[in-house]
């Protein structure tokens, strides 16, 4: 789904990785590039990650810091 903030487009979107509900986000521009905001959190809802996206999203937009998660996703070296 694309939603608008203060006239610009984002895309919230939620992945399920094991038990969790893994939450990223694009910002959409007019020339159809996109942002990537990146893997967000993870999350035990799809309704709480897809929540956490549109906050994520609508931060960015406004220029303001990103929400820290209730539980980032730890990178494990290969």
């Amino acid at each position: 789904m694309i939603i608008y903030h203060r006239g610009a487009a984002f895309q919230p979107s939620v992945t399920r990785v094991g038990n969790a509900f893994v939450a990223t986000a694009s910002i959409l521009e007019e020339d159809g590039h996109a942002t990537s905001l990146g893997t967000l959190g993870a999350f035990v809802s799809k309704d709480g990650a897809l929540g956490f996206a549109v906050r994520c999203a609508t931060a960015f937009i406004d220029g303001d810091d990103l929400p820290l998660p209730p539980f980032p996703i730890a990178l494990i070296p290969s």
